[in-house]
C-alpha cells in the first residue's frame, strides 16, 4: 500500500479515537449541573399543586435544570470541535424541545417540561434515601397530566436510565413506590460510600469506556485527560463523584472494578488502567459500547473495530458460561447429594 494511503488511514483511525474518547464521558458534565437543587426546587413547587403549573415558565425551567439533549450528550461547540470538517460516530442531536419549539404543541411542550420535572423528583429522592410513590408523583403532575402520567414515567426513567446507568424499578407494590437501582452492582446501590448521594454508575461505566476504545489499557493522562474536559478534576471534590482521584484510583480499585498498575520500565513512575475482574464479572464490553452508544445517539456499530471485538468478546463469555452450565448439569447427574442453589439466578447485592 502507497505510503499515504497508509498515513491516511493512521490519521483517520486516530481521530476517531480521539472522538469516541471525548465523548466516552458524554453524560457526565451535564448530569452534575445543578440536580440537587433543582430537585429541591421542584419538590418546594409541588407543593402548592396548580401553582406549580402557572410558575414552570420556559425560564425557570432553564434555571432549574439542564436540557434533554444536554443531559445526554456533549455540547455543541465540543462536537465542532472534535468533527474536524467530518461526521462523527457519535455526534450531538438537535433537540426537538429546544431546537424546534414551534413545531411542538402547548400541551406537548409542558409534558416535555413534567418529564424534567420528575426526573429531579426521583433524583432527589434517591439522594435523601427516599422512596417515590405513585401518588406522590400524581401529586407533583397534578391532575391535568394524570392521563400522560405513564407516557411522562417512562421517558423520565428513560433519562436517568442514559444519564446515570441506574433502572427505576418498583420496589413496593401494594403502596406503589420506586427506587433508582444501579446496573452495576456497586455497595450502597451505586453510591459507593454510605450515607446519601448520588448513584456513581454511570461515572464506571464511562471510565471502562475510555479504557475500551483505547484498546483495553488507558494510561491514567489519558483518563484525566477526558475526564478534565467534562470539568471532573483530580483532587477537585464533584457534586456527583465526590473525590473523582479517589474514587478512580482507591474505591473502584479496592472493589475490582478497575486494575492500576505500574507502566513497565516508566520513569518517573507512570500508571495505567485495565478493566478489573468485578467488571468483566457484571458488564462485558457489547453493554458498555452500547450504553456509549445509546447516551450519544448512534449505534454501537459505528465503532466498527470495537464492536468487532466486543462481538467476539461476547461470544467467549456466552461459551465459557455455557461450558460452565454443562459441568454443573454433569457433576449433579453423577453425584445426586449435590444441590444447585433455590434460585441461583438472582444476584447478590453488595
Amino acid at each position: 500500500m502507497p505510503r499515504g494511503h497508509k498515513n491516511k488511514r493512521h490519521a483517520r483511525k486516530k481521530r476517531h479515537q480521539a472522538r469516541g474518547e471525548a465523548q466516552a464521558c458524554g453524560s457526565v458534565q451535564e448530569i452534575a449541573e445543578e440536580p440537587q437543587e433543582a430537585a429541591e426546587k421542584s419538590s418546594a413547587a409541588s407543593q402548592s399543586q396548580p401553582e406549580a403549573e402557572s410558575s414552570s415558565t420556559p425560564e425557570a425551567l432553564q434555571e432549574a435544570t439542564p436540557s434533554a439533549s444536554s443531559t445526554l450528550s456533549i455540547s455543541s461547540s465540543e462536537s465542532r470541535e472534535n468533527s474536524c470538517g467530518e461526521s462523527d460516530e457519535f455526534q450531538e442531536k438537535e433537540s426537538p424541545i429546544e431546537d424546534q419549539p414551534c413545531t411542538i404543541r402547548p400541551h406537548q411542550e409542558m409534558v416535555a417540561r413534567k418529564v424534567i420535572v420528575l426526573l429531579q423528583h426521583l433524583l432527589h429522592n434517591f439522594n435523601v434515601k427516599q422512596l417515590t410513590t405513585k401518588e406522590d408523583m400524581l401529586k407533583l403532575l397534578t391532575k391535568k397530566y394524570e392521563d400522560d402520567f405513564p407516557e411522562i414515567f417512562r421517558k423520565a426513567s428513560q433519562k436517568l436510565e442514559d444519564a446515570f446507568a441506574v433502572e427505576v424499578r418498583e420496589v413496593n407494590s401494594s403502596k406503589p413506590s420506586y427506587n433508582l437501582i444501579s446496573k452495576l452492582k456497586l455497595p450502597n446501590n451505586g453510591r459507593i460510600r454510605p450515607g446519601k448521594g448520588f448513584p456513581k454508575t454511570a461515572f464506571v461505566m464511562c471510565v471502562l469506556g475510555i479504557i475500551l476504545i483505547r484498546g483495553n489499557c488507558a494510561s491514567e493522562e489519558d483518563i484525566w485527560k477526558v475526564l478534565k474536559k467534562k470539568r471532573i478534576y483530580p483532587g477537585k471534590k464533584h457534586r456527583i463523584f465526590g473525590e473523582p482521584r479517589k474514587l478512580l484510583t482507591n474505591y473502584l480499585v479496592k472493589l475490582n472494578y478497575l486494575e492500576y498498575r505500574q507502566v513497565a520500565g516508566s520513569v518517573p513512575p507512570r500508571y495505567e488502567f485495565l478493566w478489573g475482574p468485578q467488571a468483566y464479572a457484571e458488564t462485558s464490553k457489547m453493554k458498555v459500547l452500547e450504553y456509549l452508544a445509546k447516551i450519544n445517539q448512534t449505534t454501537p456499530s459505528a465503532m466498527a473495530a470495537i464492536y468487532e471485538e466486543a462481538l467476539k468478546d461476547d461470544q467467549g463469555q456466552t461459551e465459557a458460561r455455557d461450558e460452565d452450565d454443562s459441568d454443573a448439569t454433569d457433576q449433579t447427574s453423577e453425584d445426586p447429594s449435590v444441590k444447585l442453589p433455590a434460585n441461583p439466578t438472582v444476584p447478590v447485592d453488595l
